[in-house]
């Protein structure tokens, strides 16, 4: 059953990219306009997750940190070796001094963070910037759910029994830790390991380019990003609860995304719930609206 989070989110190549997760008070990428489109709501951020050092991806933090710094929050996580965003913090420190209560955190790859008692965010690297291992500038996040559930070898016993189990060992003895990934967000990034994304609950997942020659000579250019039938064919073959796209090139009208994305739906025989982000669109509440494909 796919979590029914409010999200609201705007994403159009090369323009600005940002995703607002209300129940989480959680930001994925801080691109322009995001201040605007939130309005009030922007005030509940607490963690702000960008995935890599494109204008695009981080150019919404000055006005965002304007209205909503306060001590110790938003807490910011980036890639570690992207030597933009330590001087963003240098530069707004020194614009206004209220925004140095914001805090900044270089992050890798598979670092964990937990942004709420039962709620994990995950950094992913990903092949958007060509690095070396262990140089980390552009990074996908995964959102875990966690939880503890009894161990299978004391569900057979009484209350009373394990309440003297716990005593004598400690309530973490009886139980174990269930993660469940209820949200994963691509980043500008081309379609690699499918499994990074298989069991997740809603997958954001960038769809820069539609099939075709242009798109394809632009992609070998320069920065890696995806195609759409490539992250269709993908989304086939893995176990996603609902799927939504964005990142599309501002090149293609919303008539020619829809007509490709239907396409595909039916070509890959897609059963799950498709939604897209149209550039120049704020999408609101995206996973109450209407499906693609339903």
């Amino acid at each position: 059953m796919t979590e029914q989070f409010n999200i609201t989110m705007y994403s159009t190549a090369l323009y600005s990219t940002w995703i607002n997760v209300e129940e989480l008070n959680l930001l994925i990428d801080a691109g322009d306009g995001l201040s605007a489109g939130l309005l009030a709501k922007s005030g509940k951020v607490k963690d702000v997750f960008v995935t890599h050092a494109d204008r695009d991806h981080m150019m919404g933090l000055p006005q965002f940190l304007q209205l909503n710094t306060r001590e110790g929050l938003p807490r910011i996580y980036y890639p570690k070796n992207s030597g933009s965003f330590p001087a963003m913090e240098g530069f707004l420190g020194k614009f206004d001094h209220h925004m140095r209560g914001a805090v900044w955190t270089g992050i890798e790859d598979r670092q964990i963070f937990r942004i709420k008692n039962d709620i994990e965010v995950q950094a992913l690297r990903n092949e958007h910037i060509k690095t070396p291992i262990g140089i980390h500038k552009s990074l996908s996040y995964k959102v875990f759910r966690v939880k503890s559930k009894l161990k299978n070898e004391f569900s057979g016993l009484s209350g009373i029994e394990l309440k003297q189990i716990g005593t004598q060992y400690g309530k973490n003895y009886l139980t174990e830790e269930i993660r469940e990934n209820i949200l994963s967000f691509s980043g500008d990034t081309p379609v690699d390991d499918y499994s990074r994304w298989d069991n997740t609950e809603v997958l954001i997942h960038e769809a820069t380019f539609l099939p075709g020659e242009n798109g394809e000579e632009i992609i070998s250019k320069g920065n890696k990003h995806s195609r759409l039938d490539e992250v269709m064919k993908m989304v086939s073959e893995i176990n996603v609860g609902s799927l939504i796209l964005n990142h599309f090139s501002s090149r293609y009208s919303w008539k020619e995304i829809d007509a490709a994305v239907n396409k595909y739906i039916k070509f890959y025989k897609i059963k799950v719930p498709v939604y897209v982000v149209h550039p120049g669109e704020v999408k609101r509440n995206i996973l109450k609206s209407n499906p693609l494909n339903f």
